[in-house]
């Protein structure tokens, strides 16, 4: 006699397996929250600014790809914080399993974002050991400081003239944030909220090459040289003299502050 339940073609237990498979495709797992490989990154990327993660039904292999790229990224941001903080010292060789330790990984992720760091110049692969911190001579840092000048002072200069003012009052919250950063001294922090300004002030542009230019720049001049408060907090001055200048339509002024800032190249 044939069985009543079966009526799809398949026995019992295969619809039981069918049904379980549906289920634990759509389950909700839990985040970790302060885990390296559940951080805000990879939220922002499913869009889902919540504590917890919900895995879609893919496959796993592509779910690996993910994550593995979410934490590469976690780990780039916290090595070039390290790098700026001076928490990594120039001359001297970090191997990818010793900092995976550090940071609570595997050494994959670090190697990657190391290999991404040497493509910027801030290190150099050496062979079976890892990676030297690149120590910056004066005069290429000065090389670096001219041709970011050279990009940004003509571009800031013809925005000047074009970008309505409430835009530039748009930027005043930047700006006071760059303030805060350096009054506590932190020079990684500052670094952030310095070229979170610029990005900001280039982005009028509407060119998207030259943002990912100048900011790439920025990043290479950037250095943990010089201990103390005194040149962030002047630097983060300079950004707010530049906007009451940009807001009052004083041209003369801002071409002046904003060749101070650069150094006074043209």
């Amino acid at each position: 006699m044939t069985s009543s339940t079966d009526t799809s073609g398949g026995g019992p237990v295969e619809q039981r397996a069918e049904r379980a498979q549906r289920v634990a495709g759509a389950v909700r797992v839990p985040a970790q929250p302060g885990a390296v490989g559940e951080g805000l990154g990879e939220r922002r990327e499913r869009g889902e600014p919540g504590e917890h993660a919900y895995c879609a039904p893919v496959a796993p292999r592509a779910r690996s790809v993910v994550r593995r790229s979410s934490v590469r990224g976690q780990i780039l941001d916290a090595l070039r914080a390290a790098l700026a903080g001076g928490e990594l010292t120039p001359g001297e060789v970090y191997s990818a399993p010793a900092l995976g330790d550090r940071f609570g990984v595997s050494a994959t992720p670090v190697r990657e974002a190391m290999q991404q760091l040497a493509l910027e110049g801030a290190v150099e692969v050496v062979p079976n050991r890892g990676f030297r911190v690149v120590a910056r001579g004066v005069r290429e840092l000065a090389e670096l400081a001219e041709v970011r000048a050279l990009i940004e002072v003509p571009v800031l200069l013809r925005l000047a003239c074009s970008v309505p003012v409430e835009r530039w009052a748009e930027l005043r919250p930047l700006a006071e944030a760059g303030v805060r950063a350096a009054s506590s001294g932190c020079r990684a922090a500052y670094g952030e909220a310095d070229r979170a300004f610029h990005r900001a002030v280039l982005g009028l542009s509407g060119n998207r090459q030259l943002v990912q230019i100048a900011d790439d720049l920025q990043r290479r001049v950037q250095s943990p040289a010089g201990d103390g408060r005194l040149d962030l907090v002047s630097d983060a001055a300079e950004h707010q003299a530049l906007l009451d200048a940009l807001i009052a339509r004083d041209d003369v002024l801002v071409r002046v502050l904003v060749e101070a800032h650069f150094g006074g190249v043209r």
